[in-house]
């Protein structure tokens, strides 16, 4: 965070010389480039700050069913929050003033769960489970350096 305070420092006034439409631009280029780093650390299954994630809890005890144990088995291989990470629920936006990366709609609730390590309900009216803390969102000093550039670039255009 100290990073983006010194960015701020730094391009600031050159910032606030820009009129609306243009800073608009930025920022949405900035929030574009934040959405598509933070989905890469999602399917990598890793922290901002290059942590792996907890692994996922194994699902069942590969006892009964043949069929069920197939399924919990696909299940454990699949990257968590394959949906999640989509441009449908990751948004990305830009305003004269701001870059946001932020979820939609119900899939900011699950987020925060996993985001923050939570208890939650494994299933509607199911058992509950507390969550593992896995940060989904956030800016890694690699996002910051890009950040520098992308600003560089537009104030150069």
């Amino acid at each position: 965070m100290a990073d983006l305070q010194q960015l701020e420092t730094w391009c600031g006034d050159m910032l606030r010389k820009m009129d609306a439409a243009n800073r608009r631009r930025l920022t949405l280029d900035i929030a574009r480039h934040l959405r598509a780093s933070n989905t890469g650390r999602m399917k990598a299954q890793t922290s901002p700050d290059g942590e792996p994630w907890t692994k996922r809890k194994p699902q069942g005890d590969g006892l009964g069913n043949q069929a069920r144990a197939a399924a919990l088995r696909k299940k454990s291989a699949r990257p968590m929050f394959e949906k999640l990470r989509r441009a449908k629920w990751l948004k990305a936006k830009g305003t004269a003033d701001r870059a946001t990366v932020e979820f939609a709609a119900r899939a900011a609730r699950i987020a925060a769960v996993h985001h923050d390590g939570l208890t939650d309900e494994v299933k509607p009216g199911g058992p509950t489970y507390r969550y593992p803390a896995r940060p989904l969102l956030g800016i890694s000093a690699a996002d910051a350096d890009q950040i520098r550039d992308i600003i560089l670039q537009h104030l150069h255009s």
